[in-house]
């Protein structure tokens, strides 16, 4: 429609001019005609020139875009590649990851496994010798169960044997809570054995046996192995929790086990946030330079110290915060009425200050009471662990979650009287 309106104008100015140089005696009719004939083709090939112009802008404008969007295409394409070629190296890397840290584990545990056994038969060709009779130890313990008899030392560990052949090893974790907030901060790992008729080997029994024939760092070994399982199911749903893992003073000095532990924890150090390597006063206290390299090496690897069983305040705390120390369990009977005895050189009130010129966070542990509670708050105290927070709760790996009242995340206030 406006290719005809052009035209028609393009004639009518033709014919009008056409007709001003006939009338106008200019020209004769025929070379009026042939003029205005000749101005409509001039005309409509400015026009045509006018249009080929217009499409030629068009075309080239489109042919912009196009490469504008090709590449856009291609930035998207080769940002997808790349986001699928990073998915696939982390893929790959954290299967290679998961498969070297259970290789690792698996050598490990033959290792000690093989070492395990090698120590039995030695130990079952010495002639067994009756336990003397020793005094009662308090021990934090779960509720009441089937106790083991007074046995030779050759029979329970036999039993010992037995338990540790037969994976009759249980986990129970205790909370430790914040004060005064009491919310839930920690857990105590804490290991039993049970005998075949079900009756329960407490440490302060097996520990006595265990330590001197070398079979401690096999049980450290397995708790430490149920620590890192424990902490990876508690952690998907509350990365502040944290467990501490008692290793015992036979296997921090056992020159065959610790380097093996060491690598193990190197190959798992993803958890040093929420591990805490719990070890006794007796155990770190004036030992020899290789024990404190092996402690300097774990702290190093990003995994926190703690320090239990204090029989002495009387203590180097710079040089265990040196080592990586940084939790100190104090027994709350010696906080409220045994720091004399304990070779204070402070107050009970002032402990907590001279630890935090140190970094080191104060846990009073065997809590029963509130009114201990109250006497705690006034020393500043970090956090508390005992059963008036919780008693130690069994784990059990056929149940393949953790207890509910495990996932509890505060202790609420319980007031005296």
């Amino acid at each position: 429609m406006t290719n005809a309106l052009v035209a028609a104008t393009y004639a009518m100015a033709a014919a009008t001019i056409s007709a001003f140089l006939f009338l106008g005696g200019a020209v004769n009719l025929a070379t009026a005609a042939l003029a205005g004939v000749l101005m409509v083709v001039i005309a409509a090939q400015f026009h045509a020139s006018r249009l080929r112009r217009r499409e030629k802008r068009e075309v080239a404008r489109e042919l912009v875009e196009m490469k504008q969007t090709s590449r856009v295409l291609a930035e998207s394409l080769s940002e997808t590649r790349a986001g699928m070629d990073t998915m696939k190296a982390a893929i790959e890397a954290r299967t290679t990851d998961q498969s070297r840290r259970i290789v690792a584990e698996l050598q490990v545990l033959e290792s000690l496994m093989r070492e395990f056994a090698g120590r039995i038969a030695d130990k079952s060709r010495a002639q067994p010798v009756a336990l003397e009779a020793e005094p009662e130890v308090r021990q934090i313990a779960a509720p009441p169960q089937i106790p083991m008899p007074r046995l030779g030392e050759g029979d329970l560990l036999e039993i010992i044997r037995a338990a540790l052949e037969e994976n009759r090893v249980d986990l129970y974790l205790q909370p430790i809570v914040s004060l005064p907030q009491r919310k839930l901060r920690f857990y105590e790992a804490l290991t039993r054995l049970r005998a075949e008729d079900g009756a329960v080997i407490m440490p302060a029994q097996y520990m006595r046996v265990a330590g001197p024939v070398g079979l401690m760092s096999v049980v450290d070994n397995l708790l430490l192995f149920r620590c890192v399982q424990i902490v990876r199911r508690l952690t998907q749903k509350n990365r502040e929790l944290g467990i501490f893992c008692n290793i015992s003073g036979e296997t921090l000095g056992d020159a065959e086990f610790f380097p093996q532990f060491l690598e193990y924890m190197h190959h798992n150090r993803d958890m040093a946030p929420h591990i805490v390597f719990e070890f006794a006063q007796n155990a770190v206290i004036d030992v020899d330079p290789r024990v404190e390299e092996n402690l300097s090496y774990l702290s190093g690897l990003g995994f926190a110290l703690s320090m239990d069983h204090v029989e002495t305040l009387d203590c180097n705390f710079a040089k265990l915060r040196q080592l990586g120390f940084r939790h100190l369990k104090v027994r709350a009977e010696t906080l409220t009425g045994g720091m004399n005895a304990a070779h204070a050189q402070v107050a009970a009130e002032d402990l907590k200050a001279l630890l935090a010129r140190h970094a080191i966070n104060l846990i009073a542990e065997r809590v029963e009471q509130e009114k201990t509670v109250v006497q705690l708050l006034d020393f500043g105290v970090d956090c508390g662990q005992g059963f008036l927070f919780g008693e130690p709760r069994a784990v059990r790996e056929e149940a393949g979650k953790l207890p509910a009242e495990l996932a509890a995340p505060v202790i609420p206030f319980r007031r005296a009287g």
